[in-house]
């Protein structure tokens, strides 16, 4: 009885030291934001909440920190980022447009976004291959379906203007990326054009520095315009499913001409 008495007691200390053990206490890491980024917070907050619109001033810099309790740098570093991210634009000076305003500008904060990181690999080219087709097959089918005359008209200038640009690679470059910008715009949908904005933007110096290194220019770009133009005449035909397949072709094409990924 004894024995037994003795291990039912260890059993018990044992218990409570296993309780006030501190290495079985899960704590939970609180981050540390700077000042900074807590300002980001309150706007974005705000946003949130729809108390803060699209065109909405904000205080200015020396109200806003005092109401946020934090120091004029931290609402300039917070008012910098935000700029950066396409969620305020700054204007300096007097008048009806100087201060800090809130914007919509996602295709700038994404083309930052992909451009850096495309240069750092961390998309692999044959990723953005498919998503490139993805978004540019749905935008010629909405472009087939409804695209206005502006629309039409706006495309049709831009590959003229290709045809009658030669020589000049960087001149052709900012046409094409202007095309595919164009026929984006021509399907009226507001993701689908920001996204295919920043994603053709982040790759214009890859696109110039691949043409360049091509070797047979007038072939190469030639190729292009064809492409182009069978877009075009589909998406006037308003022939849905003739300009989605005309996009992917080309996109194709280009990625394995040009030596992309496993396209090439």
């Amino acid at each position: 009885m004894v024995n037994g008495q003795m291990s039912s007691e260890t059993d018990i200390l044992t218990s409570v030291a296993s309780r006030n053990d501190p290495a079985r206490v899960e704590w939970q890491h609180i981050p540390r934001m700077r000042a900074y980024e807590l300002v980001i917070r309150q706007i974005e907050d705000q946003i949130l909440a729809g108390a803060l619109h699209v065109g909405d001033q904000l205080p200015a810099e020396r109200d806003l920190a005092a109401k946020l309790g934090v120091s004029r740098a931290a609402v300039r570093e917070a008012m910098r980022a935000m700029e950066a991210q396409g969620v305020v634009r700054s204007g300096v000076g007097v008048g009806p447009d100087s201060g800090t305003f809130l914007t919509s500008m996602p295709s700038k904060a994404l083309t930052q976004f992909l451009r850096l990181h495309m240069a750092l690999a961390n998309f692999p080219i044959d990723d953005v291959l498919e998503a490139r087709i993805m978004l540019e097959r749905w935008s010629a089918r909405l472009a087939a379906r409804q695209a206005s005359a502006d629309d039409l008209t706006a495309m049709a200038r831009l590959l003229d203007a290709m045809d009658a640009e030669t020589d000049d690679m960087q001149a052709f470059n900012e046409l094409d990326t202007d095309f595919h910008v164009a026929m984006a715009e021509a399907a009226h949908n507001t993701l689908i054009t920001e996204m295919t904005t920043a994603i053709r933007h982040s790759m214009r110096s890859m696109v110039l520095a691949s043409f360049r290194d091509h070797g047979d220019w007038p072939r190469l770009s030639g190729q292009l315009r064809t492409q182009h133009r069978a877009i075009y005449d589909a998406i006037v035909a308003r022939d849905q499913q003739r300009a989605a397949d005309a996009v992917e072709e080309h996109l194709r094409s280009a990625y394995a001409t040009l030596g992309w990924g496993s396209a090439g």
